[in-house]
């Protein structure tokens, strides 16, 4: 009697234990799939939202950047006009600048391929030349940039200009960039600094380092700002043979990721860990390339003329 109660009780305990798996649990895992779906919908929605500001906001950088182009042509014009242009100027500066960019590969698992995203650094040849005009900035490239890169050539020849006391109104100032192996298009301003740079030297006559290279966004009044990709761009640059790596004082602190292993319901789970660290030393012991930060343009003449 007692062992016939035993197996009564074990059975109702799994016709219990069956129905919390199948039955009672289901609807949670299914609110929760409903849940996470709903999110995924609303992070697409957002991500359109984000990537129609971003056309717009280039399109907008496009129309300033024609305007500027006009507004130079009438200056152009009437310092011609009024015999006030000053004499074309005629230079020449290059310097290796880091890139980031993004490199897709398709990894197959099973029956299913999916695209793996990982950022690679790069060195790109910058150099830009000034000749008699008509107070244009030009820019050839390749690979292909973007209006944002070009918006940035128009602030770096301005800030140049403020730096030096030298007018371009009566030269063309052309970027040129190239790369030495096939990467897709580059765009962004974090070879503002390095432009305006390479356009004072161009203007002073000076040579630059090249051991030394730098990145940085730059503003109207010369202040250079925070840029991304700074582990990889300064990987590259020692790649490279650069020895001194100047970087925005912006970018001091450098967010890396620790692998930190845990239990969880018996099974050990691995986790990347942000941790912030010091970029300098951080780049130093795990690069091997000497780190300087830089807040203006000022700052860099130190370094490199």
């Amino acid at each position: 009697m007692k062992s016939r109660l035993l197996a009564l009780i074990l059975a109702l305990s799994l016709v219990a234990n069956a129905y919390f798996v199948f039955l009672y649990q289901a609807p949670v895992e299914g609110e929760q799939v409903r849940e996470m779906q709903a999110r995924i919908n609303s992070l697409e929605k957002e991500n359109q939202r984000l990537e129609t500001k971003i056309t717009q906001n280039n399109q907008s950088l496009q129309s300033y950047a024609s305007q500027v182009d006009f507004y130079r042509e009438r200056v152009f014009e009437l310092e011609n006009t009024l015999q006030t242009c000053p004499a074309g100027l005629e230079g020449f500066a290059t310097l290796q600048a880091p890139a980031v960019f993004q490199k897709v590969e398709l990894e197959r698992s099973g029956p299913f391929i999916r695209e793996a995203v990982s950022e690679e650094g790069t060195l790109l040849n910058i150099s830009v030349e000034t000749r008699p005009g008509k107070g244009r900035v030009l820019v050839q490239t390749t690979p292909l940039m973007g209006v944002i890169f070009q918006d940035a050539a128009n602030t770096a020849v301005f800030v140049a200009q403020k730096e030096t006391g030298v007018s371009l109104s009566g030269s063309d100032v052309i970027f040129s960039i190239t790369s030495d192996q096939e990467i897709p298009g580059v765009d962004g301003s974090s070879a503002g600094a390095l432009m305006a740079l390479l356009t004072i030297s161009a203007i002073n006559g000076t040579e630059l380092n090249d051991s030394i290279t730098l990145t940085g966004t730059i503003d109207d009044e010369g202040n250079i700002g925070a840029i991304g990709g700074v582990f990889e761009k300064a990987t590259a640059a020692e790649a490279g043979g650069k020895t001194l790596f100047l970087l925005p004082g912006e970018n001091r602190e450098l967010v890396t990721y620790k692998l930190v292993k845990r239990e969880v319901s018996g099974f050990e789970v691995i986790e990347r860990v942000p941790e912030v660290v010091d970029a300098e030393e951080y780049i130093e012991d795990n690069v091997g390339i000497d780190i300087e930060y830089v807040d203006t343009i000022e700052d860099v003449l130190k370094y490199e003329i």
